[in-house]
């Protein structure tokens, strides 16, 4: 029995350490002196890489632009009649006695300038309000040396732009771009009289399109850039690479009254409807509702359960304006205008006011939480200052 017991033990421990051999021979086979092939990492030389060809490059040199559109771009002078305010003793009748009329009201002449663009051989030239607003006399002088006396057509004090006119032969005159195809980063130029130095070029790009709240002008809708704008540049050309003109120089923002890299110009899609308009009636005719909107805060939307809620709320109508005889309330909440989303104030007075007066819309108003469709007849906006500047 022993040796029968002898014998199954061997042969149990000799399959167990057939087993084992097997097992770490099939894991390590390097221990019998074979090594298994390595993979061949190949590694190849890269070339230096080429520069991307850039699309729309620019050219070196704008000059080519420059001596397209510099030529319709001129000088506005003005002259304005000032009066000076009088010494508030020449109240006092015993004053006036002694003194008579030498402390009385005087006026006096004072001279401004600003920059204006030549449209047409007709002779008519577009610039800011601001630049001729009260002026006594306008003239107007050209890069080739000409001059003459202008006369004014009409003005926009809301887009803040003014038409001019003058009687030359031979008016060069500037081709129109697209500005509604701007994007931001495209490279503009500013010409016009900074300071009075005369005809001056500044280079830049476009900063932002389609910048408001600026509180510049009761519509906007502005060119950003950073192309130097000074003084004297209002009214002036901000063209593209190619000469063609884009908007109208307006404004800077600065805290020193010099160019600090922020300036706005009207883009052309907003001036030549403006200037066309003044030409061919000597006025510009907007919508108007005679509603006053109040934007959709987060406060108010907390307040009173709008959330989610797009438009404007009605926070006053006039009793005799096209809002009012519709039949909407304060309150209401004007989501569509024709089927377009009204997102705030600025945008409601911006939709109306591009719908011819006479025309028939569409009003999609909450009530009550409710939804209302009402229609309404557009009216003619009233000119400035006979409403508030955020009325629609």
């Amino acid at each position: 029995m022993k040796q029968s017991s002898l014998f199954w033990f061997f042969v149990k421990a000799t399959v167990a350490g057939l087993a084992a051999a097997f097992v770490i021979l099939l894991l390590r086979p390097d221990l019998l002196g074979q090594q298994q092939p390595r993979p061949v990492v190949e590694i190849t030389e890269t070339a230096p890489s080429t520069p991307r060809p850039v699309q729309n490059a620019g050219p070196v040199s704008y000059a080519d632009a420059v001596e397209a559109a510099a030529p319709a771009v001129v000088n506005v002078y003005t002259t304005k009649v000032v009066t000076e305010r009088a010494s508030p003793l020449f109240n006092d009748p015993i004053f006036r006695h002694f003194f008579g009329d030498q402390l009385a009201p005087r006026q006096r002449l004072e001279n401004s300038l600003g920059s204006g663009v030549i449209f047409d051989e007709h002779g008519y030239i577009l610039t800011n309000n601001h630049v001729v607003e009260g002026a006594a006399g306008i003239e107007v002088a050209l890069r080739d040396g000409r001059s003459a006396e202008a006369t004014l057509v009409g003005t926009d004090p809301e887009s803040d732009l003014a038409v001019l006119k003058i009687a030359l032969d031979k008016l060069p005159s500037i081709t129109l771009g697209a500005s509604d195809q701007l994007r931001v980063g495209d490279v503009v130029l500013a010409i016009g009289n900074p300071f009075g130095v005369g005809q001056t070029v500044t280079l830049g790009i476009v900063s932002a399109t389609g910048r408001d709240r600026v509180g510049i002008n009761t519509y906007e809708n502005f060119i950003q850039t950073d192309a130097a704008i000074n003084p004297g540049n209002s009214g002036g050309a901000l063209i593209d690479a190619y000469g063609n003109l884009v908007g109208i120089n307006t404004a800077i923002f600065s805290k020193s009254g010099g160019s600090q890299g922020i300036g706005f110009a009207i883009p052309m899609s907003i001036a030549k409807d403006v200037m066309g308009q003044i030409i061919e009636t000597g006025q510009v005719s907007r919508g108007w509702l005679g509603v006053e909107g109040q934007d959709i805060t987060p406060q108010l939307a907390e307040s009173f359960n709008l959330q989610n809620i797009t438009g404007v709320i009605v926070a006053g109508i006039q009793r005799t304006g096209p809002a009012a005889r519709a039949g909407l309330r304060p309150g209401d909440i004007i989501t569509h205008i024709n089927g377009e989303v009204i997102s705030d104030g600025r945008t409601l007075m911006n939709r109306v006011a591009d719908i011819a007066p006479g025309s028939r819309i569409q009003i999609k108003i909450l009530r009550s939480g409710e939804a209302m469709d009402v229609q309404a007849e557009v009216g003619q906006r009233p000119p400035a200052g006979d409403q508030q500047s955020n009325r629609g």
